[in-house]
């Protein structure tokens, strides 16, 4: 396809966007945040006891070392405790924002405060390091992290749950919290075989593990749950790692993997540019032939999500790094950065090539509230998908060009052929982009 043809079929209509954010900022989530405490009471039993099924874990990282940590669990929807995990399955039934918030304030976030690495005390009893951990609430979040599949448990509360909701740009919005005396699971958990390899073998580092699981089919959301609760990494080095750490670790380091597999591979022969959008986050994907490069450029507009002010103009972030890769933590950009990179990188592991990547993310006003960095990472997965990655039924229409690309010529006639498309000057674009930027110094040379 041609560019230009590319280019017309992202063409929008105000008018119809303008309804579309009207109803996805309805707000039905507080009325929504009403009913869950309704399901609270009805479900916790002399406010004590509470039975449920438990499908992932959360550690924060509020006075890291010292973190809450704990086991979500659904309240009076057991039976679908699948659903309320953060993963891919969320792109493909094309959830709203309101959706994400609906999952999420309806998981109880059951937890204690422990050190993630040495003994320590918490509710009048001693813990074990957490290498050692398979009793008490360290051991049942261990078993709910590696278990394939939601685990039941039953509960000790001590008080009522705090209804109030936080949110953050890289992990999934969490919801209510309550103290807990105990976490006991009720049944022994189905543990897939290479997790208990990666278990049993206390000289592995964290690294090659999460590796070795990928190639096994894990994706990056069931090596996260494991990595957070302290279930990989060389023996007595293993500890409780903050969700929100955990989600930017296992994406850089399966990027990296995918980066290595890809050194000595073969260019791609032509400009491709793809494109994707999701809840209110717009994507375009620029490769062009090259050794391994990549960049991220934000573009976050006025109302958005971190750029509340809508008088402020666009607020512009970007990273970048070259063949060999970073050496330091990407701070601008943070996971968004992580999550976009490991999306192209396996595209192009499948395609078994490289290529110099800019991906260009705009952020609308249509994103209110953040749900975290699975957005980033499974839009631009689906921008390489010929299904749009929407194969569930009754799931919402894919975006008609996610899966499809045009060619350019070139990297700069990319570039300009996105100039329409774009909510900054081509002027801004080049002072925040080292490769838009490199399009002029080439220039110059003549």
């Amino acid at each position: 396809m041609r560019l230009d043809e590319f280019v017309d079929g992202l063409e929008r209509d105000d008018a119809a966007e303008r309804r579309r954010l009207a109803e996805e900022k309805s707000y039905e989530i507080t009325e929504y945040i009403d009913r869950v405490a309704d399901r609270f009471e009805d479900a916790i039993q002399d406010e004590t006891m509470v039975g449920s099924t438990s499908p992932s874990v959360f550690v924060g990282t509020s006075n890291y070392p010292s973190v809450s940590t704990g086991v979500l669990s659904p309240v009076g929807d057991e039976d679908r405790a699948g659903d309320y995990v953060t993963d891919d399955s969320w792109y493909r039934q094309g959830y709203s924002i309101d959706d994400v918030f609906q999952r999420r304030t309806g998981l109880m976030n059951s937890q204690q405060r422990v050190d993630v690495d040495a003994p320590g005390r918490h509710a009048g009893h001693t813990t074990p390091a957490v290498a050692d951990a398979w009793d008490g609430m360290l051991g049942a979040q261990r078993e709910v992290a590696i278990a394939g599949n939601p685990v039941d448990v039953e509960i000790g509360l001590d008080g009522s749950p705090d209804l109030g909701i936080d949110v953050d740009d890289i992990a999934a919005p969490t919801g209510p919290n309550v103290a807990a005396e105990s976490v006991d699971l009720t049944e022994n958990p189905y543990v897939p075989r290479p997790v208990k390899k990666t278990l049993e073998d206390d000289d592995w580092q964290a690294e090659g593990a999460m590796t070795y699981l990928y190639r096994r089919g894990f994706d990056v959301y069931d090596i996260r749950e494991i990595l957070s609760a302290g279930a990989l990494g060389q023996g007595e080095n293993r500890r409780l790692v903050p969700t929100r750490w955990s989600i930017t670790a296992v994406d850089d380091t399966i990027g990296k993997y995918l980066r290595g597999t890809l050194r000595n591979a073969t260019s791609i022969d032509e400009t491709q540019v793809w494109y994707n959008e999701f809840m209110g986050n717009r994507f375009w994907i620029v490769l062009t032939p090259g050794r391994w490069e990549f960049e991220l450029v934000e573009m976050k507009a006025p109302g958005s999500v971190w750029n509340p002010t809508v008088d402020s103009g666009y607020w512009l972030a970007s990273a970048s790094e070259g063949y060999e890769g970073r050496t330091s933590y990407v701070e601008e950009t943070a996971g968004a950065y992580y999550a976009s990179r490991l999306g192209v990188l396996e595209h192009l592991a499948e395609e078994g090539r490289q290529a110099k990547c800019l991906v260009l993310r705009e952020v609308t006003d249509e994103y209110w509230a953040p749900v975290g960095v699975w957005q980033i990472r499974e839009s631009v997965r689906n921008a390489f998908d010929p299904d749009g990655g929407r194969d569930v039924p009754g799931a919402e229409i894919p975006p008609t060009l996610a899966g499809k690309h045009a060619t350019a010529e070139t990297f700069r006639d990319a570039i300009t052929g996105l100039e329409s498309q774009l909510p900054i000057s081509m002027g801004e674009l080049r002072r925040k982009s080292d490769m838009v930027a490199g399009i002029q110094s080439q220039l110059s040379d003549f």
